[in-house]
């Protein structure tokens, strides 16, 4: 059942914490799991953040009803999807055509990345730099290490660490296969996306396409969140130019939101399942103001510097982390509240945690325990 939304030009309806929460859960496909295919899915949420190997199959699982580890695997062995840096500077898992169009979109960013490894990079060439790096690396996959050997062998003065920098900046490099397989792996071995994928990049695509798109697995959001998500900046008259096809909020705070006129907005009461989130979950990261998943008492609480635990959504919102042991062939599942659970909650976390361990690992038995903040981690 759609929100009420009520409104007039002048004064856009208000949406809560709450109403966003259920808003961008179902637009995440946490609030029921979904039908659609591994790969529908990576296109419809514009990506998988992969810093970590495992994460994106994590992420499926959570939100697909028949997943199967081996069904994303599968489609990174056809070179169907990808693992690369677009996004926020970080690595994701995209398909091949969202790698071609989003790398050159998000270029910017790049760009300003590389600035701020100039000083390690005097003298070099930085046009040559790339051309070098592409024969390396269309030559055959090449570590990273090896790479930056190489280039090291021709700008001997320069820092080794801007090198590799630069060439993934100025160059879309993939992490090639087996790395990121399901229960297989390898080091990280690079090529370019065009040579790994067999056709060219995409010209610069125009921003208004994955604004829409962006609404379409996070809304609705602000210009900030979407700059915040995407890395970008000065995205303000894009969101202006399609102002008339959107509708717009307000949030609690009066930041102006926008979202597409015809994507759910559920009630706020509707019911929202537990789900286990792996560390740099897209809807942890996909905002620049997080309280509609992050409560602000909560904030922070999911991870330490780059370390980031496991996150458990209760009635909606980060209330736990989580992490997995093995011994033997057994799983120890242990769930770390951040509030008291009732014992309903509880029930239904235990509940979600076996369906997880038994579709994510082959442990023969499970153990879930709940343990306490301080306990957490020793």
């Amino acid at each position: 059942m759609a929100a009420k939304t009520h409104r007039t030009a002048a004064h856009p309806a208000v949406l809560s914490a709450r109403a966003l929460n259920r808003a961008t859960l179902d637009r995440q496909l946490l609030l029921r799991r979904s039908a659609m295919s591994a790969k529908e899915a990576v296109a419809h949420l514009v990506g998988l953040q992969a810093q970590n190997t495992k994460p994106p199959y994590f992420q499926l699982y959570a939100r697909l009803a028949e997943f199967d580890p081996r069904e994303l695997s599968a489609l990174m062995e056809s070179r169907e999807v990808v693992r690369i840096v677009t996004l926020r500077s970080t690595l994701h898992t995209h398909t091949a055509h969202d790698a071609l169009t989003l790398r050159p979109l998000v270029q910017a960013a790049r760009d300003r990345e590389l600035k701020a490894f100039r000083h390690g990079l005097a003298g070099v060439d930085l046009d040559r730099l790339a051309a070098v790096s592409r024969e390396l690396v269309e030559e055959r996959p090449r570590p990273v290490k090896e790479l930056r050997a190489e280039l090291l062998d021709r700008w001997p003065e320069a820092d080794p660490l801007a090198l590799t920098v630069a060439a993934r900046c100025l160059l879309p490099l993939v992490q090639v296969t087996p790395r990121g397989l399901w229960e297989r792996g390898g080091q990280v071995a690079l090529t370019t996306a065009e040579h790994w994928l067999g056709r060219t990049s995409e010209p610069v695509p125009a921003p208004d396409a994955t604004v829409l798109r962006y609404l379409n697995a996070f809304g609705p959001a602000s210009v900030k969140d979407m700059q915040r998500w995407a890395g970008l900046t000065r995205l303000r008259e894009v969101f202006d130019r399609l102002r008339p096809r959107l509708r717009t909020f307000r949030d609690a705070n009066g930041t102006e939101l926008f979202d597409l006129p015809d994507a759910p907005r559920p009630d706020p009461d509707t019911p929202a399942p537990p789900r286990f989130l792996p560390e740099f979950d897209n809807v942890l990261l996909g905002h620049d103001d997080r309280s509609r998943v992050i409560a602000e008492v909560n904030k922070g609480r999911n991870g330490v510097g780059n370390q980031s635990y496991g996150t458990v959504l209760v009635d909606g919102f980060f209330e736990a982390i989580w992490r997995v042991e093995r011994d033997g062939e057994a799983a120890v599942l242990t769930v770390q509240p951040l509030r008291t659970v009732r014992q309903g909650e509880r029930e239904a976390i235990a509940e979600e945690a076996v369906r997880m361990l038994t579709v994510m690992t082959d442990a023969v038995s499970y153990d879930v325990r709940f343990g306490t903040f301080l306990d957490f981690g020793k």
